[in-house]
């Protein structure tokens, strides 16, 4: 089966690795292969290639090779190599980095026929992220408007897709990012204002294919048909106006080429100003507990152990400590370069301190002196009945320098602890 898949994001986390599976299963067996660019200017690109074979091995099942595609003025035997590997590829795959890097080291050479090659033979070509940007007509250089500040512009792509698809669009991933929190980071961090803009200038035939993160578009170009995989939607756009597809949902490529040249007989109504919800589809991998994002999972697991905190609930704090340590466990291996992980790892640190302060105090401390407050108390009841009352207000007051208060009620003496933060 000759296919293209186009994936927003979370190509190497565990939410994909589904998806994956699905894709090798129809892709069939032969040589696989990883191709390094988008991020081989990285100090740490030797990192994310261990860590992507890894996850392919490990979460997917299948080895990978790494096709070493070289900087241009590298030497035509490295380039040789390299091609001669991708020709013999069945699979092939490149995702996370930068897309204008990418283009930068590939455009003008034999790699974009290359990687079409393997579509051609039958094979599967898996793009995403950075390398996604780099198939469609036109693309954005990410980094340069979003981390330096240029101007928003579109640069040329490598067009592959209209290559294999007949399909002309500017291929936008992460389009439904939040990292923003306050700020608009959807459609690739360029957010509503900037992709408004750069679609005036697109040319009359092109629209805009977005790919939600850990969300897949595949294409099969034998079918002549997109379907959705994922956890999140596809969207077509053309001047603001957008048609969504969701996790199972098809169409064929007549009916996405009018939707992205604006042809289309029912127009879908305009929603580009509103974030796009995202759908409940099941997350992929058999990694259980694991939900769109490291860093969602990690709100989820801290969410669950501050409610047992409260109950007092020592196994359910352990439980969702520990499940937050399996989730990190099964995101080792993502590319994906951001503060998640990070974040992640501060929940379950505030999560092991919080454990070590209940283990100070027990989880029911009131039960523990429960019985030598009440004979304290009787004590007390006792002198007061004698007109001790010295004794008793000693009692009393020595209680509440440890942090127990005695309230004297007409039904006798109650008391209670007092907690981290309470008043005096």
């Amino acid at each position: 089966m000759s296919r293209l898949v186009v994936m927003g994001s979370g190509e190497t986390a565990p939410t994909m690795v589904r998806v994956h599976r699905e894709v090798f299963a129809t892709a069939g067996e032969g040589t696989a292969v990883l191709l390094d660019t988008p991020f081989a200017f990285q100090m740490n690109a030797a990192e994310l290639v261990a860590r992507t074979r890894t996850y392919f091995a490990d979460s997917v099942g299948r080895s990978v090779e790494v096709v070493r595609w070289p900087r241009r003025d590298a030497s035509s035997a490295d380039r040789e190599r390299a091609l001669a590997l991708l020709a013999r590829a069945r699979w092939a795959f490149a995702g996370p980095g930068s897309p204008s890097y990418a283009l930068r080291q590939w455009r003008d050479t034999p790699l974009p026929a290359a990687v079409a090659g393997v579509v051609r033979r039958g094979g599967t070509l898996v793009l995403g992220s950075a390398a996604a940007v780099t198939l469609g007509e036109l693309a954005v250089p990410v980094y340069e408007i979003y981390k330096v500040g240029d101007d928003p512009v579109w640069i040329e792509g490598l067009d592959l897709l209209h290559d294999l698809t007949g399909l002309r669009a500017a291929v936008v991933p992460h389009y439904d990012n939040r990292e923003g929190g306050t700020h608009d980071t959807r459609f690739c961090y360029l957010g509503e204002q900037r992709l408004a803009l750069l679609e005036q200038s697109l040319p009359e035939e092109t629209g805009v294919l977005g790919v939600d993160e850990h969300t897949a578009a595949l294409f099969d170009l034998e079918a002549r048909t997109l379907t959705v995989a994922g956890s999140g939607v596809v969207t077509v756009r053309r001047r603001g106006r957008s048609a969504t597809f969701a996790a199972g949902e098809a169409l064929d490529f007549d009916r996405l080429a009018d939707l992205l040249r604006g042809t289309d007989a029912a127009p879908a109504a305009a929603s580009a100003a509103a974030p796009v919800e995202a759908t409940s589809a099941p997350a992929g991998g058999d990694v259980p507990g694991v939900g769109g994002s490291l860093r969602a999972a990690a709100d989820a697991a801290h969410r669950e152990f501050e409610a047992a905190l409260a109950r007092r609930d020592v196994a359910g704090c352990v439980t969702a400590a520990l499940g937050l340590e399996d989730t990190l466990q099964a995101w080792q291996a993502d590319t994906l370069q951001s503060d998640d992980a990070g974040h992640a790892r501060r929940a379950l640190r505030a999560m092991i301190v919080r454990l070590g302060e209940l283990a100070e105090v027990g989880a029911d401390p009131e039960a523990q002196l429960r019985p030598a407050l009440d004979l304290l108390l009787e004590l007390r009841s006792t002198a007061r009945a004698a007109g001790d009352f010295r004794s008793a207000d000693q009692v009393r007051d020595r209680l509440a320098a440890a942090g127990i208060e005695v309230r004297d009620t007409p039904d006798g003496a109650t008391w209670s602890l007092r907690r981290n933060g309470d008043g005096p």
